[in-house]
């Protein structure tokens, strides 16, 4: 029934011999980022997987 209803068939579920309820594909939604992509980008996000420095290292155990 999900495949059917995923190629554009239409399936209808019945109970007791009664139609019930349409089975349709989900539509699916785009995510978008909206003011955050224009305050966030790239180069302000700071990349935690570079090395310390050992001055940093230092500072952070202290």
């Amino acid at each position: 029934m999900i495949a059917a209803a995923e190629r554009g068939e239409e399936v209808i579920i019945a109970h007791g011999g009664v139609p019930v309820v349409p089975l349709v594909p989900a539509k699916r939604r785009r995510v978008r980022l909206g003011l955050l992509e224009v305050v966030v980008s790239r180069a302000t996000i700071p990349n935690f997987l570079e090395f310390v420095s050992e001055p940093e290292l230092a500072e952070w155990s202290a």
